[in-house]
């Protein structure tokens, strides 16, 4: 009943700044105490550190960068669809208090997509968009983070590392040590959570950015790959990660089949194809099977 109502897309908007400027936080104690004196530590945690300035501008960094990512994101689908004439929504951001502080964003696609072309450049827009604009959150925020001795793994949480994420500290740092630990900016968090987004987003099956793709350049036929990529969904929600059992779930709420396009088309443009094969690299270079470590289905279970 709020579709119409730009107020109900702001107001989510300012919530989703709340949230993820409190996550931030977090983000900006873990980057400023990780590896110092616990008993240092003890003493600086209190409520005066909610205002202390740095933590206030790593809160800022984090929030505002993220926001940046998501709603380039949208936007990319936005204003492809007004190319177009697609009636579409703004963004609807979601609030949440996860570890990113979001669920992301999404907008609604009001009138129909009429050729495989449109499609393609509907989903493809997003990721593309996304990012490219985590890639310089990423990059930059690895320039301000820090390597420090190992940390005991049983009091702490791993995080996946993407493809890129690896060759981008590799440049920065060149071989990291077994005995240490890189510790992220923020600003280099928000880029993680960017390529995360992306890839979760590309995974060709339904109504997501990947499924849009897949069906513009396959079609019907698409159809036949679905079960196989279920299966994978599951594999990695048992082995990897169970949040990928959760992924499984909102997807086949949303549907599995994509509905059919009422124009064909008779053929892609060298560019399209081009633009296609850097997406499948951008998936490669995004996917990360454990987002957060030793929380697999089969880890929980023990």
């Amino acid at each position: 009943m709020f579709s119409g109502k730009r107020w109900f897309n702001l107001v989510l908007f300012i919530l989703t700044i709340l949230s993820t400027y409190f996550v931030g936080y977090l983000w900006g104690i873990n980057y400023l105490f990780a590896g110092r004196n616990p008993e240092d530590i003890s003493g600086a945690l209190n409520l005066s550190l909610f205002l202390e300035p740095a933590l206030i501008r790593l809160s800022l960094v984090y929030s505002l960068s993220l926001l940046v990512i998501l709603l380039g994101h949208e936007l990319g689908h936005y204003l492809t669809c007004r190319r177009y004439r697609v009636q579409a929504s703004l963004p609807y951001f979601i609030p949440a208090p996860t570890l990113i502080g979001t669920l992301g964003a999404f907008i609604r696609i009001r009138s129909p997509l009429t050729s495989r072309e449109e499609l393609f450049d509907v989903g493809a827009s997003g990721p593309l968009t996304g990012f490219i604009l985590s890639i310089p959150a990423l990059y930059a925020g690895l320039q301000l983070s820090r390597l420090i001795p190992a940390l005991p793994r049983e009091s702490s949480i791993l995080f996946g590392e993407p493809l890129l994420l690896k060759l981008f500290v590799r440049l920065t740092f060149g071989p990291v040590a077994p005995d240490q630990d890189l510790i992220l900016h923020p600003l280099a968090v928000s880029g993680w959570v960017g390529l995360l987004v992306t890839s979760f987003n590309l995974f060709p099956v339904g109504q997501l950015d990947g499924g849009h793709i897949l069906y513009a350049l396959f079609g019907e036929k698409m159809r036949k790959l679905v079960p196989g990529i279920i299966l994978i969904l599951l594999v990695l929600g048992i082995f990897y990660w169970a949040g990928w059992l959760v992924w499984t779930a909102l997807i086949s709420v949303m549907g599995l089949r994509h509905p059919p396009v009422a124009d064909s088309g008779q053929g892609f443009s060298r560019r399209r194809i081009f633009l296609s094969l850097a997406i499948a690299l951008i998936f490669v270079l995004s996917f990360i099977p454990a987002p957060i470590s030793g929380n697999s289905l089969l880890d929980l279970l023990k």
